[in-house]
């Protein structure tokens, strides 16, 4: 169950990167953010309600809580770093947050077997590998790894969060659910400071009307990104968190894939090898 709960996380969160990339060509990236997460806190509300999850109220909401004061921080370091480039190297390094569940796991006295601890290594390597890393041309600038070495540790942070945020299945709607409204205070808030500074909340071209057309788009990055989530606290609940983890963050394989069969990219050498690497690496996981 941990392994398919936290492929299932790989898949949604890839998904969510590849359709969260391509709006963000389109739509400022603070709205993308915003616009996404309102939908998923609409429709976690809806089963808040419904399931009458409010009775799971408890201490433990303060880890949703954190993880979406986090989460918003993280994802727009993400895009800074992005624009900045060169995404060959960006994309890889963003990936390396896995170090921060896997590392929770070790100190709460997880010790995975030597088959596993090659796996977590094989893995790691071929997530890397899958971004593209670029090993030489355009320098990099100090700013642009800064910011992704941020992204990367609140990524981490937010799936450590996430993971004792519940312990129902209710209990995991509710968490999300804040999880989400934080996102959305957080987000908020770094939008309209933004626009206080002269940025933009709507895309130059079409304004609102561009957002409306959007919307469908917007509401899947939303609600993969929920869906994610919530595999992974049930992936980190049903087996070692340092297996759930690095399964977890397989997600640029993913959208790799999904950039190559729907766009038509043509993925590098070392994507391709960093896929096979990191397929060989689930395996070990898997049986290890």
């Amino acid at each position: 169950m941990t392994a398919l709960f936290a492929l299932a996380t790989s898949l949604l969160w890839g998904l969510a990167d590849f359709g969260g990339g391509l709006l963000t060509r389109r739509v400022p990236a603070l709205t993308v953010v915003v616009v996404s997460q309102c939908v998923a806190a609409v429709v976690l509300g809806a089963v808040v309600v419904a399931t009458g999850a409010w009775s799971e109220a408890g201490g433990r909401l303060w880890f949703a809580v954190a993880a979406g004061a986090v989460g918003p921080v993280a994802m727009l370091s993400f895009y800074k770093a992005l624009a900045l480039g060169p995404m060959g190297v960006v994309s890889p390094l963003g990936s390396l947050g896995v170090v921060v569940p896997v590392g929770v796991g070790l100190l709460l006295g997880e010790r995975p077997g030597p088959m596993r601890f090659a796996g977590v290594a094989v893995a790691v390597t071929g997530v890397v590998m899958a971004g593209g890393p670029q090993l030489r041309g355009a320098p990099v600038q100090r700013r642009a790894v800064v910011l992704t070495l941020v992204a990367a540790l609140g990524f981490g942070t937010v799936m450590a969060l996430i993971a004792e945020a519940s312990t129902t299945v209710t209990g995991l709607f509710l968490a999300l659910f804040v999880q989400r409204v934080t996102n959305i205070a957080v987000g908020g808030t770094a939008l309209y400071a933004s626009v206080r500074r002269g940025g933009r909340a709507l895309p130059e071209e079409g304004g609102t009307a561009a957002v409306r057309a959007a919307l469908p788009a917007l509401a899947f990055v939303g609600l993969a990104d929920v869906a994610a989530n919530g595999a992974y606290s049930l992936a980190a609940r049903h087996g070692p968190v340092t297996v759930a983890a690095v399964l977890a963050s397989l997600y640029p394989v993913v959208t790799a894939l999904a950039a190559r069969g729907l766009l038509g990219e043509r993925l590098r050498g070392v994507q391709a090898a960093g896929a096979g690497l990191a397929l060989l690496g689930t395996l070990l996981l898997a049986t290890g």
